[in-house]
């Protein structure tokens, strides 16, 4: 009789990735997750704004600012988009350094 082990999916995800899922991740692997995520929205429009605004800030954020963006992205794009531009409040728990510069809108690149 054979015997089957039956592995869980978030193991054969950890060995791909290289690190168990309940490890926490060092800085790099992090920064390539947000990168990923920043730029794969699902509107063209919010890859812009959301990946633009990564690109040209991610390299200076400390581990509180790299946190915080963290947080944001779970939110919904409408939201986002919508505090960046001024058309609605931003909640008290997303102001801070990341909200101020996310507002500039100065990173989103521009075909000419």
């Amino acid at each position: 009789m054979t015997i089957w082990r039956i592995y869980p999916v978030a193991d054969r995800a950890a060995s791909a990735i290289g690190h168990s899922p309940l490890e926490p991740m060092d800085r790099n692997s992090r920064i390539k997750r947000l990168r990923f995520r920043a730029w794969h929205r699902g509107t063209r429009e919010a890859d812009l704004l959301i990946g633009g605004f990564f690109d040209a800030h991610h390299a200076e954020w400390s581990e509180a600012e790299v946190a915080a963006f963290e947080a944001l992205i779970e939110e919904q794009d409408v939201d986002i988009m919508a505090w960046a531009m001024g058309t609605q409040a931003v909640p008290a728990a997303y102001e801070g350094p990341i909200m101020a510069a996310l507002r500039t809108l100065n990173y989103v690149p521009i075909a000419r």
